[in-house]
C-alpha cells in the first residue's frame, strides 16, 4: 500500500482566500503596531517607531 500523501491544489478561489487572510493579518499587525508606538507613554517605544518612520522616508509631522 502507497502511504505517499498526494495534495490538490488550491482552485483559485482558495488561493484568493488565503491571500485575503494574509492580507487581514499584516494589516492588523502593522495598525497595533503603529498605534502601539504611536500613543505609547513610553518614550523608548514611541521614539524607535519615530525613527524608523524617518529611516523609511515616511514623513510623519
Amino acid at each position: 500500500m502507497n502511504a505517499q500523501a498526494h495534495s490538490a491544489p488550491l482552485s483559485v478561489a482558495g488561493q484568493r482566500s488565503e491571500s485575503l487572510k494574509a492580507a487581514a493579518v499584516a494589516l492588523l499587525l502593522g495598525t497595533v503596531l503603529v498605534f502601539t508606538a504611536g500613543f505609547s507613554h513610553s518614550a523608548t517605544i514611541h521614539n524607535a517607531g519615530h525613527d524608523t518612520r524617518h529611516a523609511l522616508s515616511f514623513p510623519c509631522h
